[in-house]
């Protein structure tokens, strides 16, 4: 999902640095950016491997000020009521 969302932001940071596409293109690739960022909030990440590279992944994202959206955080506190 990590990687994922690496291709999803580099292609929308194309988008917005492109001078040749369209709003229509900007604006797809920005909605594919946050449904691949929201994945990464709401993967209940079970393992210790998987919690830390969510985690130090997410830290990254909020350094940037890009995680900031009520629904992320919506959907981390709901990733974290792991039902056993």
């Amino acid at each position: 999902m990590i990687e994922a969302h690496k291709t999803a932001y580099a292609e929308f940071i194309k988008a917005v640095h492109d001078m040749g596409g369209s709003s229509r293109d900007y604006d797809r690739a920005g909605q594919a950016e946050e449904k691949a960022l929201l994945a990464i909030c709401a993967y209940p990440a079970i393992t210790d491997g998987s919690r830390w590279g969510k985690a130090r992944y997410l830290l990254e994202i909020e350094a940037r000020g890009e995680l900031d959206l009520p629904h992320h955080v919506q959907a981390l506190l709901r990733s974290t009521m792991w039902k056993g």
